[in-house]
């Protein structure tokens, strides 16, 4: 009656739950509550899908027999429907609560999939006027996305695009604004533009691209050079290395 008996008995233990960790019903309750809290009507769509398909339901069972069979199944599809409204509610009411705040654009691309591979940090910020640069990675190349007003964002697209096609000449290179501006792409459509660029990479070469980015962010996080040294030019102070 060793510690060797007592091993088997707490396989069969009961995880202890992370209080941290919120349950699958919270969860449901919380984006039911954002959804009805920027669309009073979305209760009453979500119902309304419910009880239409429940009532198409016992029509279809009323024709061709097998009432219970039908209303189960009208009830199944009502209620998948009214839960992908849902969804869709909630997406557009997180959009409108992230409308403005600084990061949004990383928030918002950090839900792309279809293959796209998301840096966690900006990879640029203007420390004078907040404005960031956001990238992914994917078979369609790299994105770069801006978040700023028109104007500056576009400056800072370019200095980021010219910076990345030294270093990855072979790959296309695509940038967007995203903002409420002329020419910007709103929050609601900034998922829907990445998943549209055209694909030319494999898994490899993707693979790859993302190693030589690594090696680029290590570039732009080092301090600038000072104006007026060369680095190749430079030479050391013989004196001081002879201790005098």
């Amino acid at each position: 009656m060793s510690q060797q008996e007592e091993k088997p008995r707490r396989l069969f233990r009961r995880k202890p739950k992370d209080p941290n960790t919120t349950g699958r019903l919270a969860q449901m309750k919380q984006v039911f509550q954002l959804a009805r809290r920027h669309n009073p009507a979305s209760v009453w769509l979500m119902a309304a899908a419910i009880l239409g398909f429940t009532a198409l339901g016992v029509v279809g069972g009323y024709f061709f027999g097998t009432m219970w069979l039908w209303v189960i199944l009208g009830l199944m599809v009502g209620i998948f429907l009214a839960m992908f409204m849902l969804g869709r509610f909630a997406e557009t009411a997180a959009f409108a609560e992230m409308k403005g705040q600084p990061g949004a654009i990383g928030a918002v691309l950090n839900t792309a999939r279809r293959g796209w591979l998301m840096d966690e940090q900006p990879i640029t910020i203007d420390p004078r006027t907040q404005d960031l640069v956001y990238r992914a990675t994917g078979k369609g190349g790299v994105v770069l996305f801006s978040e700023g007003p028109p104007n500056r964002a576009a400056k800072l697209l370019a200095k980021e695009k010219k910076r990345h096609e030294r270093v990855l000449p072979n790959v296309p290179i695509h940038t967007f604004q995203g903002g409420d501006g002329a020419d910007q792409i709103p929050l609601d459509r900034v998922i829907r533009t990445v998943h549209k660029v055209p694909r030319g990479l494999n898994k490899a070469e993707v693979l790859a691209v993302r190693k030589r980015l690594t090696a680029l962010g290590t570039m732009t996080s080092r301090p600038p050079i000072p104006k007026g040294i060369d680095p190749m030019r430079a030479r050391p102070d013989r004196r001081a290395l002879r201790g005098r």
